[in-house]
């Protein structure tokens, strides 16, 4: 009797065993259902690997031309570059040229102290951030004096001065980048003025030198997002475009983003344009009144459209006689004026 309760235990054990073993069985059916989506994902990620190595091999080959679609330029993601001073710099080459002594300057020290600051400038808002000024052809006394006359005691901590620097390609590429380093907040850099950056040479004025001086500025404002701000001069010489009067050739106006052209009507005026022109931004014109106190630009008026010219009184009188109901008026001159 024990022996018969054991085998059927044993078989009662079996049996139980059976049936997990089944139930196993059918859930086991999963599995290669789990395992076809495994080996799909594989494939897609070998698929992709060998797809990165081939653009790999495309992009080894010297004839290799990086394009985006326009699909593929709509899904891509930029960082924003918010306008250093609204309406008037942007992140970018700028070039400020004008002729020498007549305030450009104190234009850029004024500049440089709003942005540092964050206060906004003749009415446009100003992001706020560290600034770097390059004033070559100073010393710090003479900023000293500078500064105080048209600011006072008002310091700030985000306006850095240099009175010395190397030159582009041979050493100021460097002293950029290490003050970007320790100030990652900047936002404005002005180098006043281009020519004590440049290296002397035969061909310092030929369009390739222009261009190649400015192109190097942008690379570096671009790859930071910053604007730099140029101090140059302009020609005696008239010229049809205005803009034709910066010194040297048209690769400088070419290959910046922008570009601020200041003139005054006689070296001892108060008053000055300045026109501007730039990529992101409208064609305008500022016509500015310095205060003999302070040497601070002012800013009088604005003009953002081409200039009209006012309507004449007789003509818009004769429109009036003249119209669809009555084409055609005859009378002497006398009756004329007395009509109009």
């Amino acid at each position: 009797m024990g022996i018969d309760a054991k085998e059927k235990t044993a078989r009662s054990t079996s049996v139980g065993a059976d049936e997990r073993q089944s139930i196993q069985k059918d859930s086991d059916n999963s599995i290669p259902v789990s395992e076809a989506k495994r080996n799909g994902e594989t494939e897609n990620s070998t698929e992709s690997l060998e797809e990165m190595y081939r653009k790999m091999q495309r992009m080894a080959d010297p004839r290799y031309l990086h394009t985006l679609t326009m699909t593929e330029l709509f899904q891509t993601s930029y960082k924003s570059r918010p306008p250093i001073i609204e309406n008037l710099l942007h992140s970018g080459a700028y070039l400020l040229a004008g002729a020498p002594k007549i305030g450009k300057s104190f234009l850029v020290a004024q500049i440089a102290y709003h942005v540092s600051t964050g206060q906004a400038l003749w009415g446009c808002k100003v992001h706020q951030g560290t600034v770097l000024y390059l004033a070559l052809e100073d010393d710090f006394q003479r900023i000293q004096n500078r500064m105080f006359m048209m600011y006072g005691v008002n310091d700030t901590p985000n306006l850095h001065f240099a009175t010395a620097a190397g030159k582009i390609g041979n050493g100021l590429d460097e002293q950029l980048e290490n003050f970007m380093r320790e100030h990652p907040d900047t936002k404005l850099i002005i180098i006043d003025t281009m020519q004590k950056i440049r290296e002397a040479g035969g061909e310092a004025y030929s369009y390739a030198s222009d261009y190649e001086i400015i192109g190097k500025l942008k690379q570096f404002a671009d790859k930071h997002c910053i604007c730099v701000l140029t101090v140059h001069h302009t020609r005696k010489q008239p010229a049809g475009d205005a803009f034709e009067m910066i010194s040297g050739t048209t690769g400088l106006l070419g290959c910046a983003d922008g570009s601020l052209l200041m003139q005054k009507k006689k070296r001892t005026a108060l008053e000055a344009t300045i026109d501007v022109v730039g990529r992101d931004q409208q064609d305008q014109i500022l016509y500015l009144k310095k205060d003999p106190e302070t040497q601070i630009w002012n800013l009088e008026r604005m003009e953002t459209e081409p200039h009209k010219e006012p309507p004449d009184p007789v003509l818009e009188a004769v429109a009036r006689m003249v119209n669809a109901s009555q084409p055609e008026w005859t009378g002497s001159p006398s009756e004329l004026a007395a009509a109009v």
